[in-house]
């Protein structure tokens, strides 16, 4: 049966706590109804209250609603409390929104801790988060994809909120959750979840787009078009230059322009991503949708039935991730699957894909995503200049000027940012600001450009600490990046993924020279993802007495990982060939600084040996990290939290 209009929930998805300071709290849902204050005043109440339960009283004005119109029922809004001195470090704070419903009396209002009790800990009656200018637990991940054939390890934040909640124990509270990358995956997505997609589409009246340059003219065509299904990359745009690389070691066909392996149900409206935003941290829509097999050819039936397995275990924790997305302060930042896979590795990709209307479109559509579910509930400075295009380009009827506001945000390059804790973090954007290669287009462009790493350097110089967000790791596994190299050397640096700090000589040098300037922070921690598995370095500098003590904290991802057999070889390999006395460490670019695996020890000997076997430091397994800070900022301890809920310490050198 068709679900009626009346079954939409008035909530979609959220609430979720994004950025919290002194003076701001953010908040971000999306409802079925608008909620804005601008043409209804009195719409939306926001209470919040201390850790002891007293009502904060609120100056007129400091409630502002940013709302966006993506379909005839479907607003994403960002509410923004702004007033002085609202909230003290290490303090417990309380919040609810009441929301008055269309058609109906002033006085008649709907709580969303009455509309939403299962967001609520057990005896609470309201809404909280700890708002903490002092870090002492910073929870981090990355690579969350639909339907990994695994468990998903975003649930254990909410057995982490529960437990300290429990037990009334505000100092083992989380701080907060840092989303350091691919929070979704726009081109890699399971048929029974674009199926999903297309049924939230029309239930919700997602708004539909007309396309230049495409066998499509009208993003209603891929609801019935036979290529729409596990045939998408013949929709795709292709280019010649993807079969000239190809053709150097595959002697493939023809490619499209997007490269990712996996693109089979890559999105292409900007309709497509917001629905799988909404099912991928949100279980309210579910009930609604019907999954059936029939949707999918004979030739496809067997794949479909099997990722609809993995779908649905997905599902099973939404409701857990959605009541602690409610409860604890969230910064988000992408990498490359949030929009596509490579995107802007090369300077040769960026040609090929912003020079076609139609790939540019469908980049464009995946920041536009990122901006509004995503990027908005980060610091105002990072999305601020755009609001004054995003108003013009959502409208109560339809998209406008859909080509103008994608200019905006591909010529937008403030997504970084850095938040004023102690330690501070400086949350980087390591795609937007690439160093393209001036020698050869097929090079990998550097994650940073000079610009941003300069400004990077005057941000942290004089800092006695710094925790430093970067998508991918600093310090890879070098028998990986090894690889990689050699791949590169012939041109084919989309084929390996070349994501990684050393691939592009000037980022590299510049980076490295960071760490070794002497107004470094003698206390640097970076944390990162994107390689879909888990380790931890030490890294020092080689020939000086006083060297900054860096540790890198990589965690990914949080539902997928690397494949079990090939991590265990290429961790024995790097071990081999790389290990910490190695001497072919002198023929690569970190031949100055001495760089320390940390041995992972698990909670038990017998998920060491399931999970690492012969392997000492390299975890494969769905997980959340946990960075655990001392008084001054410096790092205590690094610990992943497995899906299951069990945990590996990274053992610290005696």
């Amino acid at each position: 049966m068709t679900p009626s209009l009346t079954s939409i929930p008035l909530v979609i998805s959220g609430p979720i706590v994004r950025h919290v300071a002194t003076d701001i709290l953010t908040l971000w849902m999306s409802t079925k109804e608008s909620i804005s204050i601008v043409h209804e005043p009195d719409k939306v109440k926001v209470s919040l209250y201390d850790q002891e339960a007293n009502s904060i009283a609120l100056n007129q004005g400091a409630v502002e609603i940013i709302e966006h119109r993506v379909g005839t029922h479907c607003f994403v809004s960002t509410l923004i409390i702004k007033q002085n001195n609202l909230f003290l470090d290490q303090n417990i704070y309380h919040y609810d929104i009441a929301i008055k419903r269309s058609g109906q009396r002033n006085s008649e209002y709907l709580q969303l801790t009455e509309l939403l009790p299962s967001l609520l800990y057990d005896e609470q009656k309201l809404f909280s988060f700890k708002f903490s200018q002092k870090l002492t637990r910073v929870l981090h991940g990355s690579c969350r994809k639909a339907h990994f054939d695994g468990e998903d390890a975003l649930p254990q934040l909410d057995n982490q909120l529960h437990t300290s909640i429990k037990n009334n124990d505000a100092s083992n509270r989380p701080d907060l959750m840092l989303f350091t990358g691919d929070q979704v995956y726009i081109d890699d997505v399971a048929g029974p979840m674009l199926n999903a997609i297309h049924q939230v589409i029309r239930l919700l009246g997602l708004y539909h787009e007309e396309f230049e340059g495409s066998t499509i003219t009208h993003s209603q065509e891929l609801f019935e078009h036979p290529d729409s299904l596990y045939r998408r990359d013949n929709l795709l745009p292709k280019t010649k230059a993807n079969e000239d690389v190809t053709d150097s070691f595959f002697k493939g066909k023809r490619k499209p322009i997007f490269t990712s392996v996996n693109a089979k149900n890559h999105l292409i409206a900007l309709n497509e991503m917001a629905a799988l935003y909404l099912l991928s941290w949100s279980s309210r829509l579910w009930p609604l949708i019907n999954l059936d097999k029939t949707i999918a050819t004979e030739e496809f039936r067997q794949q479909y039935e099997q990722e609809r397995t993995y779908v649905e275990n997905f599902q099973e924790g939404l409701e857990q991730v959605e009541r602690s997305l409610a409860h604890i302060p969230v910064y988000m930042i992408f990498d490359d699957h949030d929009v596509t896979d490579d995107w802007n590795l090369t300077r040769a990709w960026e040609e090929h894909v912003y020079g076609n209307p139609f790939s540019k479109r469908i980049v464009g559509n995946a920041i536009i995503a990122y901006l509004i579910f995503q990027g908005m509930g980060n610091p105002r400075s990072t999305w601020d200049d755009l609001q004054e295009p995003a108003n013009t380009f959502f409208t109560n009827e339809q998209f406008n000027h859909h080509d103008e506001f994608i200019d905006a945000v591909l010529a937008h390059h403030h997504w970084q940012y850095s938040l004023n804790t102690q330690p501070p973090i400086q949350v980087l954007d390591t795609r937007t600001q690439r160093w393209r290669s001036e020698s050869n287009m097929n090079k990998p462009s550097g994650l940073m450009d000079w610009e941003g790493l300069c400004a990077l350097q005057q941000d942290i110089i004089g800092q006695e600490s710094v925790i430093m967000v970067s998508a991918a790791p600093v310090y890879g596994v070098k028998f990986i990046e090894a690889i990689q190299r050699v791949f590169i050397s012939f041109g084919g640096a989309l084929i390996v993924d070349a994501e990684n700090w050393m691939a592009h000589r000037g980022t590299a040098s510049v980076m490295l020279n960071i760490f070794r300037h002497v107004k470094t922070p003698p206390n640097f921690i970076i944390l990162s993802g994107d390689v879909h598995y888990s380790f931890v370095y030490d890294v020092s500098l080689r020939f000086r007495r006083n060297s900054p003590k860096i540790v890198q904290f990589t965690c990914s991802g949080i539902h997928n990982q690397f494949p079990d057999k090939l991590i265990k070889w290429f961790e024995r390999l790097n071990r081999w060939f790389y290990g910490h006395r190695s001497p072919l460490n002198w023929l690569t670019k970190r031949r100055n600084m001495s760089i320390k695996e940390r041995e992972a020890e698990f909670d038990s000997p017998q998920r060491s040996e399931q999970n690492l076997g012969n392997n000492k430091d390299i975890v494969n397994g769905t997980s959340l990290g946990l960075l655990e800070l001392n008084e001054n900022g410096q790092e205590q301890a690094c610990k992943l939290i497995l899906a299951d809920g069990s945990t590996v310490n990274f053992k610290h050198e005696k």
